[in-house]
């Protein structure tokens, strides 16, 4: 090899020794990059919002109808992304951190229960200035949600409960844990993230080094603050009040699950079925508990469906709505059984 190839081998591992020496010192820039790419390819930006005392962060894309997207335990804004790369074609996206959570403020030894949380979304969507046509929440989202939607009925049109929690369930593991006093969730290590990864996906999506590194920084720094909410949401007095005010809930409803669910069992769906006045239930199979992000087109084909036709017991918007949903889809309504 001549001066000249070794000099351009030289220099090419030692651009490569740098870049895996600044990945490893700084691996929040990496995920922060893919989190980059991923609002790039979406057509999203990150905005602020100060209500009160709170600020909220959230991301936007797409002009029209306005929804709006609510995470769940553990989640984040970026959880939608996926999702609002279709959903934006055709309405203005919005998907917040919820207070306490990602970039939005926390305040030490604040109440992120349910019910502070309903109240401190509601005052969001007042300064949004413009109701949504579609509300839709994921699991701890879906709780505050159907609360929202039972408490502040003006603020709400048609909502989305995504593998929610807020009712009780066929028994499982993760539930029996939790009502244990444990969290599931909990990610000290870059195990415990991928152990956690298999629970919330039927098939776990491949997070690399050190983007784990970095998820795993701040997840074990969230250990108390995620048990302190899970005391809230999965096991304190109001862990299942949802489920005794689903009757006031007046909005028509769609009920959007995973029947491979781990966390929440899809029997989930029968119930608030059971309990709501206008609500029809769609079934996925192979996405665990994340939805949006393992089946983003499925979903995007479901909510859509629903935004043009979620009025009750018509049978021509349902027939409607059910040709335009996969095949896989498996589409039921209370009055039409």
């Amino acid at each position: 090899m001549g001066s000249r190839g070794r000099t351009g081998l030289f220099v090419s591992l030692g651009l490569a020794l740098a870049t895996v020496g600044f990945a490893a010192a700084m691996p929040d820039s990496v995920l922060n990059a893919e989190f980059a790419r991923q609002r790039w390819l979406a057509g999203a930006q990150t905005h602020t919002l100060v209500v009160g005392s709170q600020r909220w962060t959230y991301v936007e894309a797409g002009q029209g109808p306005l929804i709006v997207l609510l995470h769940g335990f553990t989640g984040s804004k970026e959880n939608w992304l996926l999702l609002m790369r279709r959903l934006s074609k055709t309405h203005r996206v919005i998907a917040p951190d919820l207070p306490g959570w990602g970039e939005s403020s926390r305040d030490a030894g604040a109440d992120y229960g349910p019910s502070a949380q309903v109240e401190r979304i509601a005052a969001f969507l007042r300064a949004l200035g413009e109701k949504p046509a579609l509300l839709v929440g994921h699991s701890m989202g879906g709780q505050f949600t159907g609360l929202l939607a039972a408490r502040h009925p003006e603020l709400v049109g048609p909502i989305v409960l995504m593998s929610s929690a807020g009712v009780r369930f066929k028994e499982n593991g993760f539930g029996r844990a939790v009502l244990d006093g444990k969290n599931p969730f909990e990610v000290r290590t870059r195990a415990e993230l991928h152990r956690y990864l298999r629970i919330v996906f039927n098939d776990p999506p491949f997070v690399p080094w050190p983007a784990d590194e970095a998820i795993v920084r701040k997840r074990r720094a969230d250990v108390a603050f995620e048990q302190g909410v899970l005391d809230h949401i999965g096991r304190g007095p109001e862990a299942f009040s949802l489920q005794s005010e689903l009757g006031a809930i007046r909005s028509p409803v769609l009920l959007l699950w995973c029947r491979d669910d781990r966390v929440i069992d899809f029997s989930s769906a029968a119930i608030f079925s059971a309990g709501l006045h206008d609500s029809r239930t769609v079934l996925l199979d192979g996405c665990g508990h994340m939805p949006m992000m393992a089946k983003p087109d499925a979903v995007a084909s479901a909510l859509e469906a629903f935004a043009r036709a979620p009025a009750s017991a018509l049978a021509a918007p349902l027939a409607s709505a059910q040709a335009s949903l996969p095949r896989r889809f498996y589409l039921t309504h209370p009055e039409l059984k």
